[in-house]
């Protein structure tokens, strides 16, 4: 019987030899089993998702796996996700999510753990080349689990990829640059002398535009600073250290720049900062990357080529902001393995060029110092140089943190609206942000000792 079978194997296999069976096998594509399928994905109305639309019909001619795109805008987005997320079966395969999400969805345990993907030879590119991935991108928006909760280390996993990430840069108006014989600002101390400057030599211009709303826009202008400036939120035994010297020193550099603003500053949210940036009505802005692709737009520009970028500037350390969003895989997707292809497609050296190339920001350092790319869009390798100094760890992403950002954001306008005591504002938002850290047993355990 041994024999037989014996025989009938070697039969086959020089059948399969001679019909060129096995080599057919060995040279299938590893998206043939998912051929046919649907998936249906979550993107957000954003720019760089724009550029993503453009190029997302490849992956279907390239793989015969269909995408069906659900897009919408941010808040809505995150709406139908919080929805979509507690169904026992949900109906999207891949989502994008803002990097706040990450800490609510990870705790839930609502997003997939990526390294069984990644370790599976069947679905991993081994040319994907993890390392080319902009470092601080992929703490700030994929890891969670390790330093802290939300930053890498060695208990930290890999739970998303940066998809329309961004860094916070510095552009400003060359022309004025140049006719005042002006030094493009390196450190903080340079900056905040030309904010003021600037309006003296160019009446009715604004030095720097900045977002200084109540809220979330406020308290991102507040962390724009804190961390060059040397701060942090918390301490390592997670008490807040807002209210030291290096916050009041960058609650102080926010008032200086808002009162040395355009007309309105006060009441500046992300676009309205932006507005008076690309209206010629400010002669600096500093904020995130995504705003660039405006900047020669000449429906929405009055500056078309006389912008130029340099990196945030130097406080006591370099270090420029994180966010933005980047894609995951649900809990509940219907297909898992067919969706990482797509993440794993959408985010390859590749495609992170073609869609740099349709205006989208961005994951690889490759592809910011790539020769195409830099023809058609020269600041892409100045941004390249400004993120090797992304800190991932500039604000806390902690499922708390929504609470205690309200809060500081709602503090800060006050003391650029109503001259309250910066000192005195920010002692209330650590007092008030301690108790929601001690609700949240963030001290259970120094407590216990």
């Amino acid at each position: 019987m041994l024999i037989y079978l014996k025989r009938i194997f070697c039969k086959a296999t020089v059948v399969a030899l001679a019909t060129g069976t096995f080599a057919t096998m060995s040279s299938a594509s590893p998206y043939d089993e998912y051929k046919n399928t649907t998936l249906v994905v979550n993107f957000p109305a954003h720019p760089h998702y724009k550029a993503v639309m453009k190029v997302l019909p490849e992956f279907t001619k390239e793989t015969g796996i269909n995408v069906e795109v659900d897009q919408l805008q941010y808040l809505r987005m995150r709406e139908k996700q919080t929805l979509e997320l507690t169904k026992r079966k949900g109906d999207y395969d891949l989502i994008a999510y803002v990097v706040f999400s990450k800490a609510d969805y990870v705790y839930a345990d609502q997003l997939e753990n990526l390294a069984k993907y990644f370790m599976n030879p069947a679905l991993a590119d081994p040319n994907f080349d993890a390392e080319d991935l902009i470092d601080g991108y992929v703490a700030n928006i994929g890891v969670a689990g390790g330093k802290k909760g939300y930053l890498k280390g060695p208990t930290g996993s890999l739970f998303g990829l940066p998809f329309g990430a961004e860094t916070s840069i510095l552009g400003y108006r060359k022309d004025i640059f140049e006719k005042h014989n002006l030094k493009v600002p390196e450190n903080y101390h340079e900056l905040l002398k030309l904010a003021c400057e600037i309006p003296k030599l160019e009446p009715g211009m604004g030095g720097l535009a900045s977002r200084a709303a109540s809220g979330h826009h406020a308290s991102h202008a507040f962390l724009l600073h804190l961390a060059p400036l040397g701060g942090r939120i918390f301490d390592d035994q997670w008490k807040p250290i807002l209210n030291n010297a290096q916050g009041v020193e960058a609650a102080k550099a926010l008032k200086k720049i808002v009162n040395c603003g355009a007309e309105g500053a006060k009441t500046f949210g992300f676009a309205e900062a932006g507005t008076s940036f690309l209206q010629g009505e400010s002669a600096m802005f500093l904020d995130s990357t995504v705003f660039a692709g405006q900047v020669n737009d000449p429906t929405r520009s009055k500056v078309v080529g006389k912008v130029a970028w340099a990196p945030h500037p130097k406080g006591v350390k370099q270090a420029s902001q994180t966010g933005g969003f980047g894609i995951g895989i649900p809990k509940n997707a219907q297909h898992k393995e067919a969706a990482f292809l797509l993440m794993q497609w959408l985010t390859s050296k590749k495609v992170d060029k073609l869609i740099a190339l349709q205006g989208g920001n961005p994951s690889r350092y490759s592809t910011h110092f790539d020769a195409e790319v830099n023809a058609k869009f020269p600041h892409m390798k100045i941004f390249g140089e400004a993120l090797k100094y992304a800190d991932p760890d500039w604000r806390p992403i902690i499922p708390v943190w929504g609470k205690i950002n309200s809060d500081l954001g709602t503090t800060l306008s006050k003391v650029l609206t109503e001259d309250i005591d910066i000192q005195e504002a920010l002692d209330g938002v650590a007092k008030r942000a301690e108790k929601i850290m001690s609700d949240a047993k963030y001290y259970s355990w120094s407590e216990a000792k």
